[in-house]
């Protein structure tokens, strides 16, 4: 039976917390940031839970974590 490998790029995206859940950066932070508003830009920065429906496949491409 071959190792079980997790998903290299997975691997850099999420990070399992304590309670099991999966932890994420938030998406539209990198480019064209003038026209969004500091609010906006503020509120990106915070780190967010994966939603109820993507953990299981989350959980699938880290079979480690």
């Amino acid at each position: 039976m071959p190792k079980m490998k997790s998903n290299s790029s997975a691997k850099k995206r999420f990070k399992k917390t304590a309670s099991g859940e999966f932890k994420r950066e938030k998406a539209n932070k990198s480019h064209i940031l003038t026209k969004k508003t500091t609010k906006r830009k503020r509120n990106l920065r915070q780190a967010t839970l994966v939603s109820k429906v993507d953990k299981k496949s989350v959980q699938r491409m880290l079979p480690n974590a």
